[in-house]
């Protein structure tokens, strides 16, 4: 097996990629996907993932989308690229004029996240369904790169009033020195997120969700965003520093080594 992948290797339906069947994402891209990381053939909150898959697809077309077909789809891909470790989305489409879900899956190398604190860049938008992981989201492209920009890492998404949502592409988590606090507001729930969330309170360290704005920041001592790709601490919000809490980092990172995982 090569321990290398090409840029970009995708498979349709358990086959390699036609020029036929890209123009599906391009052309008809109302869909939805997941994102995970898989290490050995295995995966962190596999089964979140698959249910997430399911249910989007229940939402958007009327149809399931069965969890045992999509992990034989991510098995086989890997398999065609010749890896155990990998980047990998699983993306649900409905072509018009078709009645079936046409499941794309794309390996790419594996991120390796390095857990640098973070800058983000508070801006004024929040996502509609926030609660589907979709495909092409040009404002979230957009203010992630004004970020950049501007010298920070990522941009942060506020609904009116200054309520903190989420990231463009993270969630995130604040410490008030007592309790792990998610903004309680419309955002994805993301995978890391939720087994972080069950995680804590396996350990009767229960995580609380509460209404979190940018005037309130100064109520928590700790931030930190969440992924596919990990967790990191965030040092500053637009001109507000937060010191790396290490304790609470321990903390995060012992319940996602926890975390179970899949086999795919």
């Amino acid at each position: 097996m090569t321990t290398s992948i090409p840029d970009l290797y995708i498979e349709f339906d358990g086959r390699p990629a036609t020029a036929e069947d890209l123009r599906i994402p391009a052309f008809a891209g109302y869909g939805h996907f997941t994102a995970m990381q898989v290490r050995d053939r295995t995966v962190r909150g596999l089964d979140l993932h698959l249910d997430r898959l399911d249910s989007a697809n229940r939402e958007l077309f009327g149809l399931p989308l069965d969890g045992g077909l999509v992990r034989g789809l991510i098995g086989h891909a890997l398999d065609g690229a010749g890896v155990r470790d990998a980047s990998v989305r699983v993306h649900g489409f409905l072509p018009p004029g078709t009645t079936e879900t046409v499941t794309m899956v794309t390996v790419r190398e594996p991120a390796r996240a390095d857990g640098a604190p973070q800058s983000l860049m508070s801006v004024p938008f929040a996502r509609s369904l926030p609660h589907i992981k979709r495909p092409g989201e040009f404002c979230q492209i957009h203010y992630g790169q004004q970020a950049r920009r501007a010298g920070f890492d990522e941009a942060l998404l506020t609904s009116p009033g200054g309520m903190v949502t989420e990231g463009s592409i993270t969630n995130i988590g604040f410490w008030d020195g007592a309790s792990v606090v998610w903004p309680d507001a419309p955002a994805l729930t993301g995978i890391t997120m939720a087994l972080l969330e069950s995680g804590l309170a396996r350990t009767d360290r229960p995580s609380v969700r509460r209404g979190v704005t940018l005037d309130g920041l100064g109520a928590y001592r700790a931030a930190f965003v969440t992924n596919s790709q990990g967790i990191a601490p965030v040092h500053r919000i637009d001109d507000r520093p937060f010191d790396v809490d290490e304790g609470l980092m321990k903390l995060l990172g012992r319940v996602y080594e926890d975390a179970p995982r899949g086999t795919v």
